[in-house]
């Protein structure tokens, strides 16, 4: 059974950074995407950044292009997101979420493809 039990989110102002992390458990795939996605109140959930594994190939949303960075820590079976100079329009819960896969033709950003998710974290971000 995997599991995945996100942290480190918190409340910021606009401008300001916040690292996420997914710890992942029972999950021993060789390949397979990894990714963030976000959902604010009333709106759709989306993806924000992914990563698949298998290649180290990493996706991004054009919202957050050159603001996030996804990694992956193998050791420790851990998932990151890195969130610099947030903006308001941020605001979300971030949840992380696994699919098993190999192959690189895989829509890495679409939520619906995903098998296994966290409970998210939430992020605040005060202009």
């Amino acid at each position: 059974q995997v599991q995945l039990v996100e942290s480190g989110g918190g409340s910021v102002q606009a401008g300001g950074s916040l690292r996420l992390s997914c710890a992942a458990s029972g999950y021993t795939y060789n390949s397979a995407y990894m990714g963030w996605f976000r959902q604010a109140p009333g709106e759709e959930r989306e993806g924000v950044a992914a990563i698949y594994t298998g290649r180290g190939y990493t996706y991004y949303a054009d919202s957050v292009k050159g603001r996030f960075t996804i990694s992956r820590d193998n050791a420790k079976n851990t998932l990151y997101l890195q969130m610099d100079r947030l903006k308001p329009e941020d605001t979300a819960m971030y949840y992380c979420a696994v699919k098993p896969y190999i192959g690189s033709s895989f829509p890495a950003l679409n939520p619906g493809k995903y098998n296994y998710w966290g409970q998210g974290t939430q992020v605040t971000v005060s202009s």
